[in-house]
């Protein structure tokens, strides 16, 4: 304990694994305007078909050895939440062929503090209070990024669809959270972006998409992407072995706001009110995530539960990792 505490101190306040992890934000947010630029080459089932084929198969050129053994548990658990990855992506995708990249990248931050709430549904955990005060905070933004028209709300069909990828990528954090623990993860992290490749391109002759005239755009911007998806993985693995969990949040909070920049430097306005809203949900997010100071239970006087905390310290961290490996599993 005391070689732990010692390295902690020396830790740099800054280093280069926050770097490293801000440095995936900015790829995060980037990724809003490469595929709306994409929409107008590609449909939307096509492109993220191959963006998680192109993603499946180089994490498998990666781990040879990955689907060797394979469980029917983990065959299934990765055709589902592979399933929630083709269902959200494609809602995303196809609500960037219509609004700014920037509203896209907000409205899908919302995934975060719905999270709670989709554990309160399936898994009969109630949120905290800052989870609830995170979710009220984000759908106050939401409500003020769609922007009132006359007495009622307008959502467009654009701005539908991404909400649609916001719950689905909610729900497959949950179910990454419910099979994490007894599964293979680089197992289930190909079977899972394969599934998704392969019900996208399944899924076209039922929409009516047909396959797109050959344009180096969608090319090199799917496959890409797929890269991306997979060394992004790799890094936040490595980073986040020495970030803090609160820290962390905190770094991932920025991608919308990124996204924002990046759509704003390309041409993207946002109205005043709809800049406010934006910024509720990114507080949401932050507030969703924060761990209050516990109550004095051992009677000591001095507040901090020493007698409860040395017990329950090791079991938050864990729930706490487990938590940011589920988040991001979704990237």
């Amino acid at each position: 304990m005391l070689h732990t505490a010692t390295s902690r101190a020396r830790r740099p306040a800054f280093g280069r694994h926050d770097l490293a992890l801000v440095a995936v934000t900015m790829v995060w947010g980037s990724t809003f305007l490469i595929i709306h630029i994409a929409m107008r080459h590609s449909g939307p089932l096509f492109f993220v078909g191959l963006r998680f084929t192109t993603a499946g198969l180089f994490t498998l050129l990666l781990f040879p050895a990955a689907l060797r053994g394979a469980t029917r548990r983990e065959l299934g658990a990765g055709a589902l939440i592979g399933a929630t990855l083709a269902v959200g992506y494609g809602m995303q995708t196809y609500g960037l062929q219509t609004i700014p990249s920037s509203t896209s990248a907000f409205i899908t931050a919302l995934y975060v503090p719905l999270v709670p709430l989709f554990q309160w549904l399936i898994m009969r955990r109630p949120p905290k209070p800052a989870g609830l005060a995170g979710i009220a905070c984000a759908f106050t933004g939401l409500l003020l990024l769609a922007g009132p028209n006359g007495t009622s709300l307008h959502f467009s069909a654009g701005e539908l669809a991404t909400l649609g990828a916001a719950i689905s990528a909610a729900a497959e954090i949950v179910l990454i959270g419910r099979y994490a623990g007894n599964v293979d993860l680089r197992r289930i992290t190909v079977i899972q972006l394969l599934t998704a490749g392969l019900l996208s391109f399944l899924a076209m002759p039922a929409t009516g998409e047909s396959i797109p005239s050959f344009s180096w755009i969608w090319l090199a911007a799917a496959v890409g992407l797929g890269l991306a998806t997979a060394l992004i993985q790799l890094t936040m693995n490595w980073a986040q072995a020495s970030v803090p969990p609160m820290r962390a949040t905190v770094i991932y909070a920025g991608e919308p706001v990124w996204a924002g920049l990046i759509g704003w430097l390309s041409g993207d306005q946002l109205p005043a009110l709809a800049v406010a809203g934006a910024g509720l949900i990114v507080l949401g997010v932050l507030v969703g995530e924060l761990r209050l100071p516990r109550r004095d239970r051992d009677g000591d006087g001095d507040g901090n539960g020493d007698g409860d905390r040395d017990r329950d310290r090791d079991t938050d961290r864990g729930r706490d990792r487990d938590s940011y490996r589920d988040r991001v599993a979704s990237r």
